[in-house]
């Protein structure tokens, strides 16, 4: 009797204990979304604000710009090391470590623009690479991979207009605290305290995410988690074949050139612009990177077109409008480097909406180069883990070109010279990325790179009855899919 008693215990389904309104909110991807942008709000968005005042804000750019080729340097190899450590020991505890980077550097230029400490910006440099490299390889798998397909538009709009955020608010304090100042030259010291008090804030944001497998979607379906059963060397494995597919190697040029300009602009603000324009120019950034955002992502969930052509009519245009505003800077540089005197463009003075508005479109097609990358990832793969890698991949590769255009930058070259460097290298993207635009599917594909665990998009309703055939398709099983774009972008800096 009680054999039979136990072993009717033993098939006795087990009872899921009911999930509070709380616990399933807390859980949802909705709220590691908004963590995950308002994180992203404190580190790079207030990076994106310092920088966007070229130079960091300091009056000559030398010296920050080999802080940022080391920053990137750092992040060529760490943000695919990190990608494949977050697939070991998870997104969570990675992006704890990659909140811990970034107030360092911002002391840095504190400290140096007060005292004139130079070694302190190089060390800040690094751990911000370090920081960066752990911060982009986990909150982009989180934004990218915790929502269902039909829902990535939304979830990446939230996290990308709350990184954005961070940038508007810190500019918007630079703008306040150097209003008066119409000369050239840095900003003020006291612009920083405030901005290194909002970056402390990310670590304790960090511990409120959910790892991958305690996420609740409203559909029920689960996210799978990456790091069972996961060994480094198998990772490795993983993104070298990843590496090797033609989806990811063409866009190789357009990661490593397309936004080779930053560090031009840079220099450009720092030479010809009065300090309180550097502010405004900082806070228009932000303001036109918003606006691509918003734009792209509207843009992108259209149904009037399908995804490859949405790639194409995108391509096309970046292309055609990134030719022309390189055009037009040129003219710039070259009647700014040949002004007797040395002209300096204020607010007040004529001429300068012409220098400036080159500048703030060419911010706002970098920002939409972005947002195009990583829709096309997305347009590519679908699953957690994979995404991940590619995360790490792209970020390796835009290292790369930033900080090789960042070391150009430190070794005073003359502007014109950056300028024409950016406008070549912007060149050398169109034929590959062209090839990789003509390969965007019109749903992500399903079959992984050989190793990965399968992810079947098939989840009950929510009354628990049977599974969504249009959620996807896996092991032979086809459904019509859901024609939802989506975007995710990184900022342009770490």
């Amino acid at each position: 009797m009680a054999d039979d008693a136990a072993l009717a215990v033993e098939e006795t389904p087990s009872v899921q204990k009911p999930v509070s309104r709380f616990t399933r909110w807390y859980r949802s991807p909705l709220f590691n979304v908004i963590i995950a942008g308002l994180i992203s709000f404190t580190q790079p968005g207030i990076w994106n604000a310092l920088n966007s005042t070229g130079a960091g804000g300091q009056q000559e750019p030398y010296l920050v710009n080999g802080a940022n080729s080391l920053t990137f340097g750092i992040m060529a190899f760490g943000c695919a090391i990190f990608a494949l450590l977050a697939n070991k020991f998870g997104v969570k505890n990675i992006l704890i470590l990659g909140t811990l980077g970034y107030a360092p550097y911002s002391a840095a230029l504190y400290v140096n623009n007060r005292y004139g400490v130079e070694w302190f910006v190089l060390l800040g440099g690094a751990t911000c690479g370090l920081g960066a490299s752990a911060l982009w390889a986990s909150e982009g798998a989180i934004a990218l991979g915790y929502g269902s397909v039909k829902d990535r538009g939304k979830f990446t709009g939230i996290w990308l207009g709350l990184r954005e955020l961070g940038q508007l608010i810190g500019a918007s304090i630079q703008l306040a605290l150097n209003a008066n100042d119409g000369k050239r030259g840095k900003v003020s010291y006291t612009t920083y305290l405030i901005l290194i008090s909002l970056q402390c804030l990310g670590l304790p944001l960090a511990f409120l995410i959910s790892p991958p497998s305690k996420v609740i979607r409203p559909d029920g379906s689960k996210v799978e988690d990456p790091t069972k059963k996961k060994a480094i060397l198998g990772e490795v494995t993983k993104m070298w074949k990843l590496l090797k597919r033609k989806q990811m190697y063409l866009l190789i040029p357009v990661l490593i050139g397309f936004n080779w300009n930053t560090t031009y602009l840079g220099i450009y603000q720092t030479r010809y612009f009065s300090v309180r324009a550097r502010t405004l120019a900082s806070l228009t950034s932000g303001i036109a990177a918003t606006a691509a955002n918003i734009f792209w992502g509207w843009f992108y969930d259209l149904k009037i077109w399908s995804r490859p052509q949405l790639a194409k009519i995108t391509w096309g245009l970046f292309s055609v409008i990134m030719a022309s505003v390189f055009a037009w800077q040129v003219t710039n540089e070259y009647k700014y480097a040949n002004s007797t005197p040395a002209v300096t463009l204020d607010w007040d003075l004529p001429g300068f909406g012409r220098g400036f508005a080159s500048m703030v479109i060419m911010r706002f097609m970098n920002e939409s180069h972005y947002v195009f990358v990583y829709w096309i990832i997305g347009a590519f793969f679908d699953d957690l883990e994979t995404l991940t890698l590619a995360v790490g991949i792209v970020r390796s590769f835009e290292s790369v070109g930033s900080c090789l255009a960042f070391g150009i930058g430190a070794a005073k070259v003359a502007p014109m010279v950056n300028l024409v460097i950016a406008f070549a290298m912007f060149g050398i993207t169109v034929p590959a990325t062209t090839f990789a635009v003509l390969l965007v599917p019109e749903r992500p594909e399903h079959n992984k790179i050989p190793g990965n665990f399968s992810v079947c998009h098939v989840s009950q309703s929510r009354e628990g009855g049977a599974h969504d055939p249009t959620r996807g398709d896996c092991d032979g099983q086809k459904g019509s899919g859901v024609n939802s774009g989506w975007a995710a972008v990184a900022a342009p800096g770490p």
